[in-house]
């Protein structure tokens, strides 16, 4: 089995030093580095790529919840922190796991079983962090049918919500999987799984009846590039 990376993200030194040591009895976690900050997290996990987090919800500046709202990826994520009235908040979320500091042995066990029933039953998804409210989501790409510009932000509509997530159209265009999504116009990008029905207009521009029920008017040039693309 190939080992799992696994970053560890804490303000407090002591708090690293002691969960460092306790995940030696586990070889099948590699750690690839440590942050004490969420800005020294968001380069890191960047440069990093880790498949799972040990993160302090609570830190100086941007909480855990903050850096993971700045990540266009989120991995799997276990919370970690000395304050238990962030637990129910953290499961809303749908963490892997939640830890209570001081963390005991066989909690930190059971947190690392939990990580190989995931990984052995492939439940993984390229997914974002978001805010809707006082409540945070991880939500699949997969389920993400339109995405829409406003301003500096992205509205990302799934299920019947919609929320905000803060990356331009462009940036998010270059990133997505472009046999999944296509950009349509200036302000917005679909998820082509979610098509119920595609029309010509008398202009030769083509109008999307996604499934939901929403319409989306592809511009000249993008209808060109959609015809050729899937010769239509």
């Amino acid at each position: 089995m190939n080992k799992i990376r696994t970053m560890i993200i804490d303000d407090e030194r002591s708090s690293r030093a002691e969960l460092k040591r306790m995940l030696e009895v586990f070889p099948e976690l590699e750690l690839v580095g440590e942050a004490a900050n969420a800005d020294e997290a968001e380069l890191l996990i960047h440069i990093q790529q880790p498949e799972l987090l040990f993160l302090d919800i609570q830190m100086p500046e941007r909480s855990g919840f903050e850096l993971l709202q700045s990540l266009q990826q989120v991995p799997d994520v276990i919370f970690t922190t000395a304050f238990d009235q962030y637990a129910v908040k953290a499961f809303e979320v749908n963490a892997l796991d939640y830890l209570l500091k001081p963390i005991r042995s066989e909690r930190l066990a059971l947190a690392i079983e939990r990580i190989h029933s995931k990984l052995s039953t492939k439940q993984t998804a390229d997914r974002v962090f978001v805010k809707d409210r006082d409540r945070y989501h991880f939500v699949s790409w997969d389920k993400i049918y339109l995405v829409e510009s406003l301003d500096n932000y992205a509205k990302l509509f799934f299920d019947d919500q919609s929320v905000l997530f803060k990356s331009s159209l462009n940036k998010l265009q270059h990133k997505l999987d472009k046999r999944q999504f296509f950009r349509c116009n200036r302000a917005q990008l679909v998820n082509l799984n979610y098509i119920a029905q595609i029309t010509n207009q008398s202009s030769n521009k083509l109008t999307i009846l996604l499934k939901s029920g929403q319409k989306v008017e592809l511009s000249e040039r993008r209808s060109v590039e959609f015809r050729a693309i899937n010769k239509i």
